[in-house]
């Protein structure tokens, strides 16, 4: 398992980790019952403080990506990528309908508001 962390993104270092990670379940290359590195292996391949591997590894769990097991480690948890997806989905139209509302209470086009969000879609951090 590859994480790449870069000091240059303006997310914090669990999100990147978190979002790497969840994109591996997404896309397949972690499955159903893989095992991850423990927090402790995590923070030394990535030289960052356990603390900040087990905010990554809390996210995780919370969202349904994972699951921990107390003394065995923390594994892909056994849910339906259509499950996840739609949960991810619905986090971003919440997001998506904020954004509406501030732009039609501030006046802000429709137009300007997707090319905000293709700009912000197609950019990398």
């Amino acid at each position: 398992m590859e994480i790449i962390i870069s000091n240059k993104s303006s997310k914090p270092i669990y999100e990147q980790i978190t979002l790497q990670i969840k994109a591996m379940i997404m896309n397949g290359l972690l499955e159903t019952g893989d095992m991850l590195p423990s927090m402790r292996a995590l923070a030394k391949s990535l030289h960052i403080s356990v603390i900040t591997a087990q905010r990554a590894y809390e996210d995780l769990q919370r969202d349904g990506f994972i699951e921990t097991v107390t003394g065995r480690g923390s594994f892909v948890a056994i849910q339906n990528r259509n499950f996840i997806l739609e949960e991810q989905q619905k986090k971003a139209e919440e997001h998506l309908q904020e954004a509406v509302e501030i732009g039609r209470a501030n006046g802000i086009s429709v137009e300007k508001l997707i090319e905000l969000l293709t700009l912000f879609y197609l950019k990398e951090d």
